[in-house]
């Protein structure tokens, strides 16, 4: 396994999408483009809804482990201006629909979402929904911040129809916290969790981080142990993306020599892996695990669990929306990223005008080879697409490496990622990447794959 590690751990994608963003050819999109796209997929989709996603930047802190894109302040009139913009934003697509569209699927992300008032979080579900229909099964879902998640915030989301929770913890030793800048005890935490659960959600999710600077095999076996106890319903275990070059001085307050390296680094999530197991977790796609009961580990023994901008998701809407500063929207047969500075984003809404800054539209090819990574990542198998099979475009001879070394099994067109493969899927995904096979980048791309 070290020798695989060393071997398979290089820059690739996370594959959220495919082509990955910064692949994507924006010439081939526009605001005319993209409705047209939007009122197809909507129109052909229409029974299974619309999935949307809620970008809320605000943070009152930096995390210098975090790649999102945000917004720090501690200026909280920013938050009525803000909730006003994104149904705006909603009542443009509401626009271009030309009906109240059925919602099947509604999370809040960031940032930290529990930055705004749990009125004014209220009042945007609302407002959307007043110009929509809600599914009677939607899933309504949102990210917190444990030190600032009230017991109002939950009960005001959990009486509009919230059921879903996820909280950002990351590592409880106290040197990594101070490294990180994210500094929970763990009684914060348990608080709010127990809140959770006496307020009536049905899943609970705690999100770690592995990777990050100073972490040893001690310190993520405490973090996993003390979680345990708590028995939330899923557990997200990410490998830490050290992008420095992308997200500039946030990721530079520590030194690359203070990150478990390779082997070290590896080690850390099966030891991380052996532990959710013994607490009765199973592991789910990539970077989660779900008790037997859960949803998301249900999907994937049913083969029905999807991945999209949000991760893995039970629902398998096609058509997502993405609301607000910088979120990606995916319509199946295009992709469209809004603004990414807060104050242009608003103009232009204002304007009246999807603010969509680049996208891309899938071509034929395009749209087999996301099917194919998406049944790898979440099925841990595939067939090669007829025209991809048989014009020989993808990376044979790095499938083949892949197959002498026990990570995939080879079936004619049919790929199958064994189980000491799972953890190399993305570099699996990568022989498929038509356009990372075309085109090579001079500069740092993306994060390690293990």
């Amino acid at each position: 396994m070290k020798e695989l590690v060393q071997k398979y751990n290089v820059p690739g994608p996370r594959y959220t999408s495919y082509p990955t963003v910064p692949y994507w050819d924006e010439k081939t999109i526009n605001n005319e483009r993209w409705e047209k796209n939007v009122q197809k997929t909507y129109i052909k989709e229409k029974d299974k809804g619309i999935s949307i996603y809620i970008h809320l930047p605000f943070c009152e802190s930096l995390c210098t482990f975090c790649g999102c894109h945000k917004r720090i302040t501690k200026n909280h009139t920013v938050e009525e201006p803000y909730i006003a913009i994104l149904i705006k934003e909603w009542s443009l697509y509401t626009k271009i629909i030309g009906e109240k569209a059925k919602i099947t699927e509604i999370h809040l992300g960031g940032g930290t979402p529990t930055f705004f008032s749990a009125d004014n979080l209220k009042s945007l579900i609302l407002g959307i929904k007043s110009m929509s229909e809600f599914s009677d099964k939607i899933e309504l879902s949102f990210e917190a911040h444990p030190n600032n998640t009230t017991k109002e915030h939950l009960q005001k989301l959990y009486d509009i129809g919230f059921r879903r929770v996820s909280y950002g913890i990351q590592d409880y030793d106290p040197k990594v916290q101070k490294t990180i800048n994210r500094i929970q005890s763990f009684e914060q935490v348990e608080q709010v969790h127990n809140w959770s659960k006496e307020i009536g959600y049905t899943s609970i999710s705690h999100d770690l981080v592995f990777g990050l600077p100073f972490q040893t095999a001690a310190t993520v076996a405490d973090t996993i142990e003390k979680t345990s106890r708590l028995k939330p319903e899923r557990m997200s275990f990410y490998s830490y993306a050290h992008v420095p070059w992308i997200k500039g001085l946030g990721q530079r307050g520590y030194s690359e020599e203070d990150l478990p390296k390779d082997n070290e680094k590896r080690a850390l999530y099966e030891l991380g892996k052996e532990k959710f197991q013994e607490n009765g977790y199973l592991e789910v796609g990539m970077d989660h695990f779900a008790l037997p009961q859960d949803d998301l580990l249900i999907a994937q023994e049913n083969k029905s669990l999807h991945r999209n901008f949000m991760g893995y998701t039970t629902t398998s809407a096609k058509l997502m929306i993405g609301l607000g500063m910088s979120a990606i929207s995916d319509s199946w047969g295009a992709f469209a990223q809004n603004e990414k500075s807060v104050e242009t984003y608003v103009k232009r809404v204002n304007e009246r005008e999807i603010p969509i800054f680049r996208g891309h539209v899938l071509s034929t090819d395009d749209e087999a080879v996301r099917s194919l990574i998406l049944d790898l990542m979440c099925k841990f198998e595939a067939e090669i697409p007829h025209q991809i099979y048989i014009n020989q475009d993808y990376d044979i001879k790095r499938l083949k490496e892949l197959e002498s070394d026990n990570i995939v099994l080879l079936d004619n067109n049919k790929v199958i990622v064994t189980e000491l493969g799972k953890a190399f899927i993305r570099n699996v995904c990568m022989c498929f990447d038509l356009k990372m096979l075309e085109k090579q980048f001079n500069k740092p791309t993306f994060s390690k794959t293990i």
